[in-house]
């Protein structure tokens, strides 16, 4: 749990939308309940986001984009096109 929250510490100093797309993404992944998965996966669960962001009509590229903050926090592992690993 410590090593999680670690991981998670930097975006405090993220501004609030930036953070609540990043968590809203990772609950995403989360809530798919699987270790390795596609970006066409989470894709799949687009209308959840733009329910939570309803004025952002770009929403697959800002899932894309959350991708890029997740890798460079350690949280998800790019295993080559388009699969991650948690």
């Amino acid at each position: 749990m410590r090593k999680e929250y670690a991981r998670l510490r930097p975006l405090e100093k993220a501004d609030l939308e930036a953070r609540g797309w990043t968590l809203d993404v990772l609950n995403v992944v989360r809530g798919m309940g699987k270790r390795e998965f596609s970006l066409a996966e989470v894709y799949a669960h687009a209308e959840t986001l733009v329910r939570l962001h309803p004025q952002n009509k770009n929403v697959e590229p800002r899932i894309r984009q959350q991708f890029q903050v997740f890798r460079e926090l350690g949280i998800v592992e790019f295993l080559g096109r388009p699969r991650y690993h948690t």
